[in-house]
């Protein structure tokens, strides 16, 4: 389905019936990326996925902020009588869970967090993941969508998808190469970790019940989530085995458990 908010166009899809379920993919990604999860959980949960800006099926010409991206968000919900609902981010869709939930908290039963982070607190760090974005973008202009595909599932935080079978990391590709790279570039300026507000600060702000999840193999992220759940009043943190970055990917059966289990314990809100 298509609704449209000023010059942009969101494409979305609702699937099933029940306790609502909102999922945002990470970069690169669409609503295609929780096709799984949808499948195994559509019979259990009214699930709501969207295409961020610059993925997928959505059309946004004009840049948008994280902050008017957690807007657009919030009136499409509306507009379809999802007022309360559990939230779940993967990566760059987990940044944008957590800034709705900073913004939106009232609206929201649960959080659930895969792989994500609060942004940047130092203006240096900002800058210098900025320029590294920036540097990133124009790549993607220069050499197109494949080139930058070719380089970006090599990079070490995927290394672990090598080990999937070879359907599965065909159909993740395919997903990658079905970007624009008008749309990559835009996203990484305007939703980039360098250029989104960083919150950091308001973490202990955040009352609602939060799940923090991240992979053995990502070291990074779980050095992020540990200090992520000490800030956190209500929050628990849960480090999957065999997996990196993408554990709803590479530990699909055991995600869909855990986030199952903490959306069933939380439906009460």
């Amino acid at each position: 389905m298509r609704t449209v908010l000023r010059d942009a166009s969101y494409w979305y899809e609702i699937h099933g019936d029940g306790e609502p379920v909102v999922l945002i993919h990470g970069f690169t990604g669409s609503t295609v990326s929780w096709n799984r999860f949808i499948k195994a959980y559509k019979d259990k949960f009214k699930l709501f996925v969207i295409d961020l800006p610059g993925h997928g099926n959505t059309i946004t010409p004009s840049p948008l902020s994280m902050e008017q991206c957690c807007q657009d968000i919030h009136e499409i919900l509306l507009a379809h009588g999802i007022g309360t609902f559990h939230l779940i981010g993967y990566s760059m869709g987990g940044r944008t869970a957590l800034s709705y939930a900073t913004l939106y908290q009232s609206h929201l039963k649960s959080l659930v967090l895969e792989s994500a982070s609060p942004g940047l607190e130092l203006a240096e760090e900002k800058q210098s993941r900025m320029e590294h974005d920036e540097h990133l973008a124009l790549r993607i202009e220069q050499d197109g969508v494949e080139s930058f595909i070719n380089f970006w599932e090599n990079i070490p935080l995927f290394q672990s998808q090598k080990k999937l079978p070879e359907e599965v990391r065909n159909s993740i590709r395919d997903e990658r190469l079905s970007q624009t790279k008008e749309g990559l570039a835009m996203s990484l300026r305007c939703m980039g970790t360098g250029s989104q507000t960083s919150w950091w600060q308001s973490l202990q702000e955040i009352k609602i019940p939060v799940l923090l999840i991240a992979g053995e193999l990502d070291q990074k992220f779980i050095r992020i989530n540990k200090r992520m759940n000490n800030a956190l009043v209500n929050s628990e943190f849960t480090v999957v085995q065999n997996a990196g970055h993408a554990i709803h990917v590479e530990r699909p059966e055991f995600f869909g458990k855990i986030v199952e289990e903490f959306v069933l314990a939380n439906q009460k809100g």
